[in-house]
């Protein structure tokens, strides 16, 4: 018998183990690149911004849509046509409330609805009034005019109309309301020492989460949009939203990522505002959301918020398309589940 020379046999371990080191370390490489992630294929159309943009500027040529103005009944003619021309069934739920002054005011919420036959649907919405006041303001005089209210109130409108408008030429197989919300910013003026209690803020949304337009209206989920257009925006997760609905939060905030929307995303939670979401949660109509600019200033908002400075030279194309995206991307997803 014969037998290998201790050199030889030490050789033979030594090759034996390298292999097994070299095989070890393929299989490796091998896992590692089984865990990067494919590259997210969008589905939905393409937003566009130009026409996201050309929409605000519609709105905001009316001059400020203050409830009760011949701007502001122009502007909703407006909205209605383009709602219709998109292909909505559109309904006006229109109404006399009285504000905190005592001033009788007429509230015109606008709805376009899409499928309106199927049951299962998703609510997307946004206040189309702009505030009587520039309270925000340091000239006394200037504080009593009304702004333009591009980025509060016509960004997101212009956004949804652009949503429309995908919605008719590629219709999803269920439902989707477009809630134009009316007299959403005539609260009380900070100026204004005399308080007077009482909910006069989201005063259109509130009064239909109690009349909604169809008995019993339900909807899986609602996405609102609020000073959604300036340059430099950023959308943390707004607090109510969180306590709320926070599934469509990360559902909506995943999207953002995945469409390489995180700067205008961040995975931050921020301060608790009151808007249009607020009563549509507290009526359960649907589990919602609010997409809005949030700034680590005074006020929590943008220096050009309640100010004659919000008009169309803060408007952002880049913005508009990083929310208008997400928000096509979240809805036409909702087929792929």
């Amino acid at each position: 018998m014969k037998i290998a020379h201790p050199f030889v046999i030490l050789f033979i371990v030594w090759a034996i183990c390298a292999l097994w080191v070299s095989c070890s370390s393929c299989q490796s490489q091998k896992n590692s690149a089984a865990q990067v992630e494919a590259p997210y294929l969008k589905i939905s159309p393409d937003f566009d911004a130009d026409s996201a943009y050309f929409f605000v500027k519609q709105q905001v040529l009316f001059g400020p849509r203050v409830p009760g103005s011949m701007e502001h009944r122009a502007c909703g003619d407006y909205l209605v046509a383009k709602l219709r021309e998109f292909g909505a069934y559109v309904v006006e739920q229109k109404a006399d409330v009285t504000h905190y002054n005592g001033q009788n005011i007429e509230i015109r919420n606008i709805i376009g609805s899409y499928r309106p036959e199927e049951e299962k649907r998703i609510l997307l919405f946004a206040h189309w009034d702009s505030r009587p006041f520039a309270d925000e303001e340091s000239d006394a005089e200037n504080r009593i005019r009304p702004i333009p209210g591009a980025d509060d109130g016509a960004s997101g409108v212009g956004i949804l109309l652009e949503i429309a408008r995908h919605l008719q030429a590629v219709p999803p197989d269920y439902g989707i309301d477009i809630i134009f919300f009316d007299l959403e910013d005539w609260g009380q003026p900070s100026f204004d020492k005399s308080i007077v209690s009482g909910e006069w803020w989201c005063v259109g949304s509130r009064y239909w989460s109690e009349n909604p337009h169809i008995p019993d209206y339900k909807a899986e989920y609602g996405i609102l949009l609020d000073m959604v257009g300036a340059a430099d925006a950023v959308f943390p997760k707004e607090g109510n939203s969180v306590r709320y609905a926070s599934n469509i939060v990360e559902k909506v905030w995943r999207k953002a990522v995945q469409l390489g929307y995180t700067a205008y995303f961040p995975n931050q939670t921020a301060g608790y505002i009151t808007d249009d979401h607020i009563p549509i949660n507290e009526n359960h109509r649907a589990p919602s959301i609010d997409i809005i600019h949030q700034k680590n200033t005074s006020t929590g908002f943008a220096p050009h918020w309640h100010t004659h400075n919000d008009n169309m030279s803060v408007i952002n194309r880049n913005t508009l398309l990083a929310v208008g995206q997400t928000v096509l991307e979240v809805i036409y997803s909702e087929k792929q589940q």
